[in-house]
Order: structure tokens, then sequence, then C-alpha cells
């Protein structure tokens, strides 16, 4: 159980890592997005830190990312089957589509759901 925790850990400081390098960010945009400390972020992606999840949803959010990302992601380094890897295209409009899902109520979310399904069928994907 403790050598999984520390896989883990590695994952999630790995996975904030590539995303943090894969949107051309330092540790110092992250720090004055989130108010962390880049000692401490550095700790976090070299797994000497655990962060909690309120940590990692400021530093998700810091990337314009879905705190989900962190965790699908560790699961692919895991050899597990999960989400699959999205273009920077594809993460900005899933991005845009959480910031206003969380205005709309159930049955207008079914409703987009609906209209991006009729949409993906009509152009052929």
């Amino acid at each position: 159980m403790d050598e999984a925790g520390a896989v883990s850990r590695m994952n999630i400081g790995q996975s904030i890592r590539s995303y943090r390098l894969q949107k051309g960010m330092s540790q110092g945009d992250i720090e004055k997005r989130t108010g962390l400390l880049r000692c401490y972020l550095s700790r976090v992606e070299n797994g000497h830190t655990i962060p909690s999840l309120d940590t990692l949803s400021k530093i998700a959010s810091a990337m314009e990312i879905s705190l989900s990302q962190f965790f699908s992601d560790a699961g692919h380094n895991n050899g597990g089957k999960g989400l699959p890897q999205l273009s920077e295209d594809e993460l900005r409009f899933l991005s845009q589509i959480r910031r206003y899902a969380t205005s709309l109520n159930d049955s207008d979310r079914k409703l987009v759901l609906a209209m991006v399904k009729k949409m993906a069928a009509s152009s052929g994907r």
C-alpha cells in the first residue's frame, strides 16, 4: 500500500509538471495565479508532498484544465485504460463548455448534449 501511494504521488506530480509544460507555464506562473509557493509546487511535482484536492483544484484552475485530468493521466502512466489524450483545441473547447455549463440547469445541459450529438452525427464523425 505504501509503495502504491508513492506511485500515485509521483504520477500526480508528473502529471502536473507535464500539463504545466504543455501550457508553456513556469512554476512562477502557477505561483502568481494560485498563491502557492514555487518551492511547494516543486515538492509536489517531485513527489515529496501530497497536495489536497483543494490545492489540486487551484492548480488545475490556474492551468485552465479540469481537476480530473490529473487523475486520468495518472491512470495512463499505470497502464490502465483511461480517457484518450486531447488536443489543445479540444482542451480549450471543453474548458469553455465547463465554464458555461455551471450556469445551466439539468434540462438545458441535456439539450446541449443532444445538439452536440446530432451535429457530430451529421458531420460523419
